[in-house]
């Protein structure tokens, strides 16, 4: 199992259009081999921002990695940053990708 995530500092003010962006977009993961679950995580606030990650379960890296050289990835990411009201970052995201060692599930 893999884990990518990719990690956001959004400018004060702008959390509603970060989030509108992300909750009305069109996900294609669900069609994608080896994707497993998706999460948009709000974190805490800090004096000029607030963190968030987009945190997306694989079944494999190799199939998180073909994701990301695929047709759907692009599909998926031709509109990024095109909004309307576009959110401000502090940043480009900061991508962070975890290989799983051990899983514990509630029986």
């Amino acid at each position: 199992m893999f884990i990518a995530m990719n990690r956001f500092r959004v400018a004060l003010g702008s959390e509603n259009d970060f989030e509108q962006m992300w909750l009305t977009r069109e996900s294609r993961l669900r069609e994608v081999p080896g994707f497993e679950v998706f999460h948009l995580l709000r974190g805490p606030a800090a004096e000029d921002h607030v963190l968030y990650a987009s945190h997306t379960v694989w079944a494999t890296k190799e199939q998180f990695e073909a994701w990301t050289q695929s047709d759907a990835f692009r599909q998926a990411h031709r509109d990024a940053g095109q909004t309307a009201r576009r959110p401000s970052y502090l940043g480009p995201p900061q991508f962070e990708g975890f290989e799983v060692l051990q899983t514990v599930d509630k029986p």
